[in-house]
């Protein structure tokens, strides 16, 4: 144990110790945080469905029809007709042959990589990428090589490193911690000229870019060239699990080689129709989808008035860089004084000397509380620490890694 609590004292030295806050009530605008009434600005609750009514009510009558768990994994006894009701709609949405669920968005990545990066082969990954495909890449057989950030001519560099070998390309959509987009159309392209098969993280893209919500690939026009999304049921679908929508030979292929889905329960009856009902509800209502890119937009606005630089996020996340992990926390700190929760965001998550605050905000948010917000983190932010300090490629793979 001495171990374990000198560990911990060093992670409070550098400031870089977390705890779990409570959040009481359901993700909404507004929370009590800790028994305190607080705007939230951390949530991936990006089109407010986790508390729509239609969804909540789907959720219940589900645990009513089917139970509230599945009872095994999907190749044993759990897969039921609601899960395959779910990969159907989601194949439509996401105009591809096949869908396969899986437990969470994490194991979906760390799953479709690991069985498609095989040995012999190599796998490409964005310096950037979520730690899921980052965990995916050191599960795989396969070689990684890393290429920096969105940087279309290094990714050729490393393919033509690759060059006689399987290769996966794999990146976010839009990048978590930054909200930017990945330059996709280049990424597809160099793909077909190399022969190299792309994975695309849809998690903040699905129900959050694109037309009709329905992500970074088809935003860019080449959804139907992408060879494997993955996405989530947690954020913008306000429910839990993930999906990987993919052609109908590479769907068998998970399906008898992707060990986190065929060694995990599958997903309970009740989130399963959550997700079903939160679909539903953005294809008839696609215009939370543009409130949403109009909220995101207020809010930058609303900073940049208050003086603050928004970097070049276009997306619903809009990130604050300060510096330090010390600085993040602070300006964290006295936002929430101030009303307002946005998380400080520090290593590993990020690259050392990039901690920030990560905004991200709802299409349930008003203007009113947008402006509120952006009042509250300007006053918040210490002085002159906006700027965007790059990290060497290696420190922030290994951050990316960690």
């Amino acid at each position: 144990m001495e171990d374990l609590e000198r560990h911990l004292d060093e992670l409070g030295d550098r400031g870089l110790l977390r705890r779990m806050r409570l959040v009481s009530g359901p993700q909404g605008p507004r929370v009590l945080l800790d028994g305190r009434p607080v705007l939230l600005l951390c949530s991936n609750n990006y089109l407010g469905l986790a508390d729509h009514r239609r969804v909540r009510e789907a959720a219940v009558d589900a645990a009513r029809r089917w139970g509230v768990g599945a009872g095994a994994s999907r190749l044993i006894s759990g897969n039921m007709t609601i899960h395959r009701r779910l990969e159907e709609e989601l194949a439509e949405f996401k105009g591809a042959e096949r869908c396969v669920l899986f437990g969470s968005g994490y194991l979906a990545n760390t799953g479709v990589v690991a069985a498609l990066a095989r040995p012999g082969g190599v796998v490409i990954s964005d310096e950037l990428n979520h730690a899921s495909l980052v965990d995916g890449c050191r599960l795989a057989g396969a070689e990684t090589l890393i290429y920096r950030h969105a940087d279309l001519a290094h990714l050729e560099r490393r393919l033509r490193e690759a060059a006689g070998r399987a290769s996966l390309i794999v990146t976010d959509g839009v990048f978590s911690m930054d909200g930017d987009v990945a330059p996709l159309g280049g990424i597809v392209e160099l793909a077909r000229r190399h022969g190299a098969r792309v994975l695309v993280d849809e998690a903040h893209g699905t129900g959050a870019v694109g037309p009709d919500g329905r992500g970074a690939a088809a935003a860019a026009g080449v959804a139907e060239e992408v060879d494997v999304v993955v996405g989530t049921l947690g954020k913008a679908l306000g429910s839990y699990g993930a999906y990987a929508c993919c052609d109908e030979t590479t769907a068998r292929y998970l399906v008898n080689s992707a060990r986190t889905l065929i060694f995990s329960t599958a997903l309970p009856p009740p989130a399963v129709a959550a997700a079903l009902a939160a679909l539903a509800v953005v294809r008839a209502e696609p215009e939370r989808v543009a409130r949403l890119a109009r909220n995101a937009r207020l809010l930058r606005e609303g900073l940049r008035a208050e003086g603050v630089d928004v970097a070049a996020s276009g997306t619903q996340i809009v990130p604050l860089v300060v510096g330090s992990a010390g600085a993040a926390t602070g300006a964290s700190e006295r936002a929430l004084e101030r009303g307002v929760f946005a998380q400080a965001i520090r290593p590993p998550t990020v690259p050392e000397g990039t901690s920030r605050l990560r905004l991200s905000v709802m299409a349930s948010h008003t203007r009113s509380e947008l402006r509120q917000a952006a009042r509250a983190v300007a006053e918040s932010l210490p002085p002159g620490k906006l700027s965007r300090p790059e990290a060497p490629l290696e420190g922030r793979a290994i951050a990316a890694a960690a």
